[in-house]
């Protein structure tokens, strides 16, 4: 039988872009059927280069990417691509909190292979629309502040938990409904409620982060919101700004001390 920590680096290390989304696919069935081990114990060691990402879209800085007007199809199209790319890099933080953290529930794999399968059902839907005005994934430029997160946030899962799905990933809770009212506001209503069903999973995935961020407090003998200011100090991590979507926040698992520390 294979491995799932394994297979989720192979799949994190993939280049093609349809390959990556089908491989997650089917990296979750799988564990859905019971077809797959689980070595929570294994310290392994990456010789891949990570992530794998097709050639473009082109990675360059936030400040670079350029605005992006409701007013017009191909600014509509560059917004729909941003969220593409984000739902991508998602994809590949989910797998690399697999591969990565050893000597943690089997819960915790299963949770985030479930949140890279539906990453990768977003994405599909956000591309597969694309597609339907005439652009696709890779048109427009990317920037990679989510995957840099990651990236530094490697050497210790309390940092990743406390710094990619409840700070990186939550701020897509206060984005969405805002951004799908605009959408409906000209008329798409398809898109519109391609970004329902991302934000009711991302309140799932955002609670993922926050469940195992209190966790591993509790193991470590850490109060959560002292622990979680001195690693958002620790490894700058951005400064969070009005509006908050503080329905979806409570729904993904923010305490009220949290919430109105914001």
């Amino acid at each position: 039988m294979q491995e799932l920590r394994l297979q989720a680096l192979s799949c994190l290390a993939e280049c093609s872009l349809d390959q990556k989304v089908e491989k997650v696919s089917a990296l979750y069935q799988s564990w859905q059927s019971g077809l797959l081990q689980l070595d929570t114990e294994a310290e392994l060691v990456c010789i891949q280069t990570i992530p794998g990402h097709p050639e473009k879209p082109t990675l360059v800085s936030p400040l670079e990417v350029g605005k992006r007007s409701m007013r017009t199809v191909e600014g509509r199209a560059a917004l729909i691509h941003a969220l593409a790319h984000i739902e991508f890099n998602a994809i590949n933080l989910a797998l690399d909190a697999i591969w990565r953290f050893a000597d943690m529930p089997s819960e915790y794999y299963a949770d985030w292979l479930k949140v890279a399968a539906e990453e990768a059902y977003h994405f599909g839907m956000l591309n597969a629309y694309l597609k339907t005005i005439g652009y696709q994934y890779g048109d427009f430029n990317g920037h990679n502040s989510l995957w840099e997160m990651t990236e530094r946030t490697k050497g210790d899962v309390l940092a990743r938990m406390a710094l990619v799905p409840r700070t990186m990933e939550a701020r897509g809770l206060d984005a969405s409904p805002a951004l799908r009212n605009k959408f409906a506001q000209v008329g798409d209503a398809e898109v519109a409620a391609i970004l329902e069903i991302i934000l009711r999973d991302e309140i799932g995935h955002v609670l993922i982060g926050n469940t195992w961020f209190n966790w591993l407090c509790v193991q470590r003998g850490f109060e959560p919101i002292s622990a979680y200011a001195e690693l958002a100090q620790r490894y700058s991590a951005p400064t969070l700004r009005k509006p908050f979507n503080l329905e979806a926040r409570r729904k993904a698992g923010f305490t009220e001390a949290e919430l109105a520390l914001l």
